[in-house]
Parts: structure tokens; sequence; C-alpha cells
């Protein structure tokens, strides 16, 4: 059983690093993220919000029923910055900018953009080349729904390397990792960072190169 990295310990809650490829909850005989942290701990756990079982990174865990609630709010208001890195196929229709729509249910679990507009998933970005085919993006979703960002690069013409949903399975591992938090919580601020520790891709010089650009990435000047 994997251990999860605790990347930072508060009072009232955990910030994790959960690994990719680690279901959020139990599946059949494999333990979820939340069983897996919980027995790690020797205490109970509220989960605040998830990841898919693909995407590795920053993920908040809540020690009380309390805390939990609080940071739940958060959440619900749109007050936690949330950052994503993935790595998608030159073929990419633009090189910044803004992805919105509504999502609707489309076959075998995975979802589909809308052109309608009437409860739109959000997701601004910058991307970069980090050759042999391939671009570097950093995400900011606005909104939180399910699959939001896998199907805002799918929308553009490149899907996520290794998403085996949205594109072909060709990868050690799909290249989608949640990077970077920001929030207010009892009038502190909290800005987290975590670097790329799992990936073939995400190893290169050309990635390195652009996370030093984007190492601050609520400073930016995010496409409107």
């Amino acid at each position: 059983m994997s251990e999860i990295s605790i990347v930072y310990e508060h009072v009232d809650w955990w910030l994790c690093d959960k690994p990719a490829g680690m279901g959020f909850h139990n599946e059949a005989d494999e333990l979820g993220f939340i069983s897996v942290l919980r027995a790690q701990l020797g205490c109970d756990v509220w989960p605040v919000h998830r990841l898919d079982k693909l995407t590795s990174g920053l993920i908040l865990v809540a020690r009380s029923k309390s805390s939990c609630a609080k940071l739940c709010q958060l959440f619900s208001e749109k007050k936690v910055e949330k950052y994503y890195l993935a790595i998608c196929p030159s073929t990419l229709k633009k090189k910044q900018g803004k992805v919105a729509g509504d999502m609707a249910k489309s076959r075998r679990g995975s979802y589909k953009l809308l052109k309608s507009h009437d409860n739109p998933a959000v997701t601004q970005f910058f991307s970069k080349s980090i050759g042999s085919g391939l671009r570097l993006c950093l995400l900011k979703p606005k909104t939180g729904k399910t699959h939001q960002l896998r199907v805002a690069l799918k929308s553009l013409g490149a899907a996520i390397i290794g998403d085996e949903l949205y594109a072909a399975k060709n990868s050690d591992r799909m290249y989608l990792h949640a990077f970077a938090l920001r929030f207010n919580y009892l009038d502190s601020q909290y800005e987290f960072v975590l670097p790329l520790n799992n990936g073939e891709k995400f190893s290169s010089t050309e990635v390195e190169g652009a996370l030093k650009e984007w190492a601050t990435p609520w400073g930016l000047n995010w496409p409107k």
C-alpha cells in the first residue's frame, strides 16, 4: 500500500499529495485514497474535494466535521484558487485563452462540451511548447465540474496525454497534476505549489523552464 505524502499539516486540516492512479474511494479489492490516509494517520478524516483517479497532486482533507464544513464552504463560494498542469499534443487549437460551455454526459462515463452557456464550465489556460510535438498547459478552472479540464482540452483538439477515456492510453500515466492551491482560512492566507514528482514527460528541462515562469500562478495575467 502506497504511503501518501503530507505536504502541510494544519490544526484543522491536512494538505496531501495524491498519487496518480489511486482512486478516491475503494474499488473492488483496492483501497482508495481516503481509506489509505485513514489507515496511515490512524484516525478519521473528512474529504473536502476530490481528484480523478488518474490525476495526481494537491488535495485538502479535514480533521473534523466542523473544519470540513468551513473548507467546503470556501469551495462552494469559489474562494479556493486551483491550478493544474497538463501535457497535451501540439494540436491544441488555441495557445492560451478560455474554454466555456455547458457539459453533458456522453458515452462510457465520459462528458462532452456543449455550445450552450446555461450553467457553463469555465477554464482559463496558458500553454508552452515543450518539444516532441507536446505542449505543457497551466489550467485555472473557475468552476468545478466533473472531468472539466479533461473535456476542455479535448474540445480544443488535444486530449491530455495518457487520458484513457478521452484519448488513447499511450503513456505511463495521465498527465494531469493538481499543481497549486491558494485560499484564505480563518483570516490567514495559504499558498501552496507542489513540484512534479511522477511521470517521464514531466521531468524534461523544457517543463522545468516553463515552471519557473509559472512559479506563482495566482500572479499571472490570466486570459479573460
